[in-house]
């Protein structure tokens, strides 16, 4: 169920999933899943007695962002969809509120591209006719390995305690960050990522990511706020040298840290 920051909706809609890629130099391929959703009292006829006559169709917003983003001439999430989201609300002034956000669908290359990933950076904005009521970006689905330097042992021990204490662990870690910041930092932020999971032995995941998040506000001061989660994805040893994926159960660990 999508959520907006203005608070919730008597209603709203649009489309989601709008896949797009603008191929141009000098940004190579610009890919991104879309999802537009509106909302204002001049569509609530639809619901209570099927009157259209104000309500935009979603086919007409997936074209919106398709054909419009021919007119984009940057490369950052964070422009492309306060872009797309000022000029749907001067096309359309019975749209009250709008809520936009991208998710980067990553190519690397000059000449042949190939899939970037795993993690996924995104942004989202909600605008109404007033102001920026939220602008947030993010990255989503990193992988993080390393093969020691990281320790989890000192905890509560009682009748419920089966996991030996660790002076030394592969550690594997799945990790989400989320940022307030009025400008695009998503390539600063993947290399502080990698810098910081390499940089120090850790007693645990919780001072990992919380050393990520103080190296962000105090390398970055136009960061007001970030958010972390992780997921404790460490393998299992199945022989010596030999490991295998965890079992479903995981650690789940969220932080967040502001100014």
């Amino acid at each position: 169920m999508h959520q907006f920051a203005s608070g919730w909706k008597r209603s709203y809609y649009g489309k989601a999933d709008v896949i797009v890629y603008r191929l141009a130099r000098p940004h190579g391929v610009f890919g991104a899943n879309v999802t537009m959703l509106l909302y204002g009292d001049a569509f609530w006829p639809t619901y209570t007695t099927g009157d259209n006559t104000n309500l935009i169709a979603t086919d007409s917003m997936k074209n919106f962002i398709q054909w419009e983003t021919r007119n984009f001439e940057g490369a950052d999430l964070e422009s492309y969809i306060r872009f797309l989201a000022e000029k749907f609300l001067a096309t359309y002034p019975q749209t009250e509120g709008i809520q936009l956000e991208a998710v980067e669908i990553p190519y690397a290359g000059s000449v042949a591209f190939v899939p970037g990933g795993p993690d996924r950076a995104f942004a989202r904005i909600e605008m109404t006719r007033q102001a920026v009521v939220e602008a947030r970006s993010g990255i989503r689905g990193f992988k993080l390995l390393r093969l020691g330097g990281s320790a989890f042992a000192g905890f509560v021990r009682d009748q419920y305690t089966t996991l030996p204490d660790t002076a030394d662990r592969p550690l594997h870690m799945w990790l989400d960050l989320e940022w307030v910041c009025p400008q695009p930092i998503t390539t600063q932020v993947r290399c502080m990522v990698q810098q910081v999971f390499c940089s120090f032995e850790s007693g645990s995941i919780q001072q990992v990511i919380y050393q990520i998040g103080a190296k962000m506000l105090e390398e970055m001061p136009a960061v007001t706020e970030v958010h972390l989660e992780a997921n404790n994805r460490t393998w299992d040893k199945a022989a010596d040298d030999i490991y295998t994926d965890p079992r479903p159960p995981y650690g789940v660990l969220g932080l967040s840290l502001r100014r």
